[in-house]
């Protein structure tokens, strides 16, 4: 099924993520909110040496659900911060939680409203996390100052002297780590005022004697010269067939996915994926999710790459069903018969993070575009893309 293609193009953003908030590594000009003392040495615990983490790893152990809770955030406005589409302007703060001596993973997806047929991109709020390492993404396009307080209003979760998330002790201590310096807060835990680069944390029941500090490993930057995708373009060298393998979509459902001939469209995004294999660009093929009698919800109409998601609801799409419709493997290990080391990488409109879980549940929403690196030698940039918007 052909479309009209339009001919405006969209600049997905060169903008390099910025780094994380690593210990000693912080914002000298940050504040920490009123109510806070010096702490540390004989008379507090100590800043630990820094742990260096990956984006997409988990710190802690898994205590709450992914997500906002019916009492968060779900689209509407929440403590004067509104939900909207991501921006490239953005910094990150760290939370580290602590309940008796065991580090408990702030939950993935916070602040982060699903796609719906009225709003097809979804939204984040200025605050929101997207995995389980702790680290806040704080958008800095019109705010630059948030505080602990929003943050948890976005979760859904209680805050207060004795409780956190539900965890419940006699009392909360609170320590700030802005820029390698450590200080005890003890103002209310709501004013407390995020530190860009830095780390909060809240600390229930057994004392610790020395706080966490992490370093972060960036993603590669972004190539600033975009890759110009246009309808029925290559991208990338020859590699695979075009269509869906024997083992691929034949027109039965994929993964309760359905294959018609006249599908009536409501929900109507685009991703991308890029595969590069041993440092070479391997295009993806066209005509995948596409026979002679139906077109599938998932489907490729040409090399470049973009990934068509047409339906006539909200789905939860993900890399996994794309590969079910192809008909190839998709593993930790294999990616359409290409074996080696597997490293993913994300960008949404100019934040480029690794991606570290199970690559069937990759999620592809509006504009996200996925790298997966196969092999040697490693990406040393991620692409952009100059791209026609796809009707």
């Amino acid at each position: 099924m052909l479309h009209n293609m339009s001919s405006r193009f969209l600049a997905l953003g060169a903008v390099m993520a910025l780094a994380g908030c690593g210990g000693g590594g912080g914002d000298d000009s940050a504040s920490v909110g009123s109510g806070s003392s010096a702490s540390g040495g004989a008379s507090g615990p100590t800043l630990a040496a820094a742990t260096a983490v990956i984006d997409g790893a988990a710190l802690g152990t898994a205590n709450w659900q992914s997500g906002s809770t019916s009492t968060g955030g779900h689209g509407q406005a929440v403590s004067s911060l509104n939900c909207a589409a991501a921006g490239n302007s953005y910094n990150y703060t760290h939370l580290s939680i602590y309940m008796n001596g065991t580090q408990v993973a702030v939950p993935a997806n916070i602040g982060t409203v699903a796609p719906t047929l009225a709003a097809p991109t979804g939204c984040v709020y200025p605050l929101n996390t997207v995995d389980e390492t702790g680290k806040i993404r704080m958008d800095t396009t019109s705010n630059t100052s948030y505080t602990l307080g929003q943050f948890f209003a976005i979760w859904g979760e209680p805050l207060s002297a004795t409780n956190v998330a539900g965890l419940q002790a006699s009392s909360v201590t609170a320590y700030v780590n802005d820029g390698g310096t450590l200080s005890k807060y003890t103002g209310d835990l709501s004013g407390l005022v995020l530190p860009p680069h830095g780390e909060v944390t809240l600390v229930l029941g057994t004392p610790l004697s020395q706080i966490p500090t992490y370093t972060w490993t960036d993603p590669p930057p972004f190539d600033p010269h975009p890759v110009t995708l246009s309808f029925g373009g290559v991208v990338g060298a020859a590699h695979w067939p075009d269509g869906n393998t024997a083992s691929g979509g034949t027109g039965a459902d994929v993964d309760g996915l359905t294959c018609s001939p006249t599908m009536a469209v409501n929900y109507h995004v685009h991703a991308h994926l890029a595969i590069i294999y041993n440092g070479q660009w391997l295009a993806l093929p066209q005509g995948i999710g596409i026979t002679a009698s139906c077109d599938y919800e998932m489907h490729t109409h040409d090399k470049t790459g973009i990934i068509h998601i047409e339906s006539p609801s909200v789905k939860n799409y993900t890399l996994g069903n794309f590969f079910d419709i192809w008909g190839e493997p998709l593993t930790s290990t294999n990616v359409a018969g290409l074996t080696g080391n597997i490293v993913a990488y994300i960008n949404d409109n100019g934040e480029a993070r690794r991606y570290m879980g199970d690559l069937r549940n990759l999620a592809l929403i509006s504009h996200r575009d996925v790298t997966l690196q196969i092999g040697t030698p490693a990406v040393s940039t991620l692409a952009t893309y100059s791209w026609y918007e796809p009707q």
